[in-house]
């Protein structure tokens, strides 16, 4: 029997996020600078004949229906780019909150873009993977390479990695799922500057940019579920908190800390006085393969 192969899946955090308009196709054009989670979801393959996925961990239960999980999706999109690829059991760990703007469901499909690639000899740059990617989620194709990078249009068009300053932080969701179909339905388009490519790699250069480019969809978000601005609030007041900003569509949020002790502080205090999912972590690239 092959040995089980592991994956890890971190959850993208977007530091910025600014909507540049809609397409003709419906999408909408964005641009985003992308940076990873020490918090991951865990996904194994033991290679086999017969192809299945089973969920454990603390948001299973919210995953939906495993035939519907993109896990499955990205084994199906491969297979019909790629001809005899060999897969087996995936068992995935689902620890990050589902619905929440941390692009858990695209990091899952690309770990498991990538132990198909390392089970079937295949670069994981190889463009048919790229774009089975791209086919599966706009989101999926950052998380390939889990280092921080600007991504644009709907995702497909990534810039190279770039060399952000280890960034403390918490996390904090409210429990409300939020759809993000449902919040660009609430979005007011209007013209957004682009973000300079010249992300600063210094830490307080790196907040100052971050304080001068927000998150788009933040107020369509509030407004369908108020229960965000509260959290950006009580993130923002939090002792040594640099910046707060909402990650994706919501409803995960997150505060900065200069130093790991104080976002872990921080991250106390809040559990003390809410019963929110909170997470302390630390944010950059994220070593995925084990």
């Amino acid at each position: 029997m092959s040995a089980v192969l592991l994956e890890k899946a971190p959850a993208k955090i977007n530091l910025t996020l600014q909507v540049l308009g809609r397409r003709a196709d419906g999408y909408h054009e964005l641009e985003s600078l992308v940076a990873f989670a020490a918090l991951c979801d865990r996904l194994t393959l033991q290679p086999g004949e017969n192809d299945s996925l089973e969920i454990a961990g603390p948001f299973a239960g919210k995953s939906g229906l495993v035939a519907d999980n993109l896990v499955l999706k990205a084994l199906a999109a491969a297979r019909e780019r790629i001809a005899g690829l060999k897969a087996g059991l995936f068992a995935l760990e689902k620890v990050i909150p589902v619905a929440a703007g941390l692009g858990g469901g695209s990091a899952d499909a690309a770990a498991a873009l990538r132990l198909i690639a390392r089970l079937n000899g295949i670069p994981v740059e190889d463009p048919r993977l790229m774009s089975a990617a791209l086919a599966v989620g706009a989101d999926v194709p950052v998380c390939i390479d889990a280092r921080p990078r600007v991504m644009r249009g709907v995702g497909e068009v990534l810039s190279g990695p770039l060399d952000l300053p280890p960034l403390p932080a918490v996390l904090v969701n409210p429990g409300v799922a939020l759809a993000t179909r449902d919040v660009f339905t609430q979005l007011a388009i209007k013209p957004a500057k682009r973000p300079s490519d010249n992300v600063p790699r210094g830490f307080d250069a790196l907040i100052n940019y971050l304080s001068r480019n927000g998150n788009d969809l933040t107020p369509a978000a509030c407004g369908c579920a108020p229960v965000v601005a509260e959290v950006l609030d009580l993130l923002q007041r939090l002792p040594g908190a640099k910046l707060a900003r909402m990650s994706g569509s919501g409803a995960t949020c997150f505060a900065l800390f200069g130093a790991a002790g104080e976002a872990a502080a921080a991250a106390q205090r809040l559990k003390a006085k809410k019963s929110w999912w909170v997470q302390e972590t630390m944010l950059g690239p994220v070593q995925t393969t084990s």
